[in-house]
């Protein structure tokens, strides 16, 4: 869903990466609230505290988003459920899952403890910026942290619409699969509700645009855009995994893999293996046993005049575990690794010995194949 971003910081060891498109939000609302909202309501002031108010505010969200996300995250940890970390983005951030909750109480748990930090984060801020009407505050302090507070308390109630896979829609999948004991089922009607909600949302906005509020029709256009499209894809993630749960990956790799010597020149690994291929990752092999692998971000790093005298071996041929899986393996681990390091092959091991690639267009493969003879996915 997000390129690699920008990662920030270490939070409880989940790593906060914030996506280009963050900035251009952050400097959205800057500018709105600088010149539109701040100066309507707090008339009188400088033009640059109004600026320096809309920038801590978006400074304020940025740090409310990650609170929401953080606490999806810690729950979900404290369950044994894997998360890559929190990423934020145009529309928000999200807690990036690679498996799905292991049952509906997991995901109730981890699904409302997002819109709870975010209520308690909204009464505080409304709950300080009254003391601090009390105390006299600069009436730009008291402003910020009153938006702030009544915009974690609206983060709360959006995320809490019955549309997956908002918070809300991912409580009453919990509510659905506990009904029905079929999480299969419970998220095609959740994110059927989820897609609907982003057409609504869609139409709303443009009815928004046509009436005279441009910007705000526009962002309604793009979030229910959004929505739609996460909602689809999170359904087609579950059938996914659900489809391959039970396969092994030695029913999908390929034997006899193309690899490298390393004793090879860079210069030979590109015209004749990188160029006539196109893989980014190739196993080195001596002596029928896998030494290591070379990457085609390795390559890039090299001069190119220097790329004749290089051999394969030169490189760090370190290979861990991020690249490479057993023959044993569920395929649904496989694709878990594939998701979390955002690569599309892995090279199957036992005993210190390449055994196959397995690449993610031959695990699609069996999904096809499994449409077309009419087996449920």
């Amino acid at each position: 869903m997000f390129g690699k971003g920008i990662t920030l910081i270490k939070l409880f060891g989940f790593e906060v990466k914030i996506d280009l498109s963050w900035l251009i939000l952050g400097g959205l609302i800057t500018w709105t609230l600088a010149q539109g909202l701040y100066p309507g309501t707090y008339k009188g002031l400088p033009a640059g505290i109004y600026w320096i108010m809309g920038g801590a505010t978006a400074l304020g969200l940025l740090f409310s988003i990650v609170f929401h996300e953080l606490w999806h995250s810690l729950i979900a940890r404290r369950f044994g459920l894997p998360m890559r970390g929190i990423t934020l983005f145009v529309f928000g951030g999200v807690a990036e899952m690679t498996d799905e909750p292991q049952s509906p109480k997991v995901e109730f748990l981890m699904a409302v403890a997002g819109p709870i930090s975010s209520v308690f984060l909204g009464l505080a801020g409304l709950g300080v910026a009254a003391l601090g009407r009390g105390w006299t505050w600069p009436v730009a302090v008291i402003g910020v942290i009153n938006y702030l507070g009544f915009m974690n308390l609206l983060l709360a109630g959006f995320n809490l619409i019955p549309a997956f896979p908002l918070d809300g829609g991912r409580v009453l999948r919990s509510i659905l699969w506990s009904w029905k004991d079929n999480i299969r089922w419970a998220t095609r009607i959740a994110s059927n509700i989820g897609s609907g909600f982003g057409v609504l949302l869609i139409l709303f906005g443009v009815v928004e645009f046509f009436l005279g509020s441009f910007i705000g029709g526009i962002w309604m256009v793009f979030i229910g855009m959004f929505l739609r499209g996460a909602s689809r894809m999170s359904y087609q993630q579950m059938i996914v995994r659900r489809a391959l749960e039970g396969e092994k990956v030695r029913h999908f790799m390929k034997a006899d893999p193309v690899s490298v010597p390393p004793g090879l020149s860079i210069q030979e690994l590109v015209d004749k293996y990188i160029f006539k291929y196109h893989y980014k990752m190739f196993p080195v092999v001596e002596n029928d046993r896998l030494v290591g692998c070379v990457m085609l971000s390795q390559v890039k790093g090299i001069p190119r005049e220097e790329w004749h005298a290089k051999r394969v071996s030169d490189l760090d041929m370190a290979c861990g575990k991020d690249n490479a899986v057993s023959p044993d393996e569920d395929a649904v681990k496989a694709l878990s690794i594939m998701s979390r390091n955002n690569v599309s092959r892995l090279m199957v091991v036992e005993g210190g010995r390449l055994k196959g690639v397995i690449a993610l267009k031959d695990m699609m493969k069996l999904l096809s194949l499994k449409a077309d003879l009419g087996r449920e996915s």
